[in-house]
């Protein structure tokens, strides 16, 4: 960043409304000057633009990415708000496509913003079961000629892991743009920009920031006309998180590849106790071999890790039966792992799926474990002392 002139191991956080222009001339100089939408401009004019510390966060950030850029917003919505809203063009009435396994808010937005407020033209492509056939997403994308394909490379809560340089290649060949949601796999597993990705946001609530006290959400790309678009937008619509967030996130940012490092190494580690458990019907995770998508996340991630979230559900002769299994382990390890709707926290923390996907994903024995990174052995023990409250 060009502004700090501090002699300090960090940019202060500058809570600025805005900024001294000093004269008319100056004033000028920056109002014309603005009209470029730098990310990092020569002269700060009101923080809703830019602002020094949030831009320096966003160097982090694209460090992290090892993208031309980042931006950071308020919230993982916000940010994929304005990572779509960039391709929206009066003239452009091409469909926008999404995968149907992406986060339950991105849904609801796409169904109660971008389709009932803006009358946007949404497709969606559905998974074969627990996997993803990419010929059936290329004959989609040749009879709907999408303006862009959306999608996550780990959904939730299956944990379906994408054929990832297969699909973005095969989504350029028919002229769409490519949109990434890593927030699951974060950059610590892959950096999509570098397969060819024109977009890659974050949900900077979860792993960037990975301590459950921060709301934020990320933009990162290489191509500088999405930039001054994005800059744009962000500016117009408010978009712009606090300088206070951008300095805590900052700091936290600095351990994120360690924290997730752990949080890798720990849920595997819980993956393959569970999947040994007679009791467990199923455990959802790509790196243990049964998982349908287990050849996808191998190439993709190339032995960095499988990622911090762990999907299994409990078995029993009805669905009374697996409720009463899930909602005892949920008491038993109560102390330990609390219930909590997010994920990506330092410690870990669960939630039973069936509550709050209700009929789209309607086992009621499954639950949602997100990993933290406490230590392994004392994870497992609480594991494994929940599961004899099941039987």
């Amino acid at each position: 960043m060009k502004n700090n002139k501090i002699n300090s191991t960090r940019t202060p956080v500058y809570r600025d409304a805005g900024f001294e222009l000093t004269n008319a001339e100056r004033t000028s100089e920056a109002f014309n000057r603005e009209s470029g939408h730098d990310q990092d401009p020569e002269v700060f004019i009101y923080s809703r633009y830019r602002n020094p510390t949030v831009i320096d966060a966003e160097e982090t950030l694209a460090d992290i990415e090892k993208s031309k850029w980042a931006l950071l917003t308020q919230s993982g919505m916000s940010a994929i708000d304005t990572a779509l809203s960039v391709f929206q063009k009066k003239d452009d009435e091409r469909p926008w496509l999404f995968f149907s396994e992406i986060y339950g808010g991105t849904n609801s937005y796409i169904d109660n913003v971008l389709i009932e407020r803006r009358g946007i033209n949404v497709e969606r492509y559905y998974p074969e079961g627990h996997e993803y056939d990419p010929g059936k997403l290329e004959e989609i994308i040749r009879r709907k000629k999408p303006s862009f394909v959306f999608f996550e490379i780990v959904s939730n809560p299956l944990l379906i892991v994408v054929p990832l340089r297969e699909i973005i290649d095969m989504i350029h060949s028919h002229g769409a743009s490519v949109i990434i949601d890593n927030t699951f796999a974060t950059a610590h597993l892959v950096k999509p920009l570098e397969l060819g990705a024109d977009l890659v946001i974050h949900s900077a609530t979860k792993y960037l920031g990975g301590h459950g006290n921060i709301t934020a959400g990320a933009i990162c790309g290489n191509d500088e006309n999405l930039l001054k678009d994005a800059v744009e937008y962000r500016k117009y619509t408010g978009h712009m998180i606090s300088p206070d967030d951008a300095y805590r996130l900052n700091t936290q940012m600095k351990s994120f590849s360690l924290r997730f490092e752990r949080q890798c190494k720990n849920a595997s580690a819980i993956a393959e106790l569970l999947d040994e458990k007679d009791i467990v019907r199923e455990v959802l995770y790509p790196g243990l071999k049964s998982h349908a998508t287990h050849e996808n996340a191998k190439e993709a991630f190339n032995d960095r890790g499988y990622g911090a979230i762990v999907t299994f559900s409990f078995d029993g002769k009805d669905d009374q039966e697996k409720r009463k299994r899930r909602d005892s382990f949920i008491q038993s390890v109560s102390d330990s792992i609390i219930l909590v709707p997010t994920l990506g926290d330092y410690h870990t923390i669960l939630m039973p799926v069936e509550p709050v996907w209700g009929y789209k994903y309607p086992d009621p024995g499954m639950i949602r474990l997100s990993v933290g990174f406490e230590e392994t052995e004392e994870l497992l023990n609480t594991i494994q002392s929940g599961l004899p409250a099941v039987d």
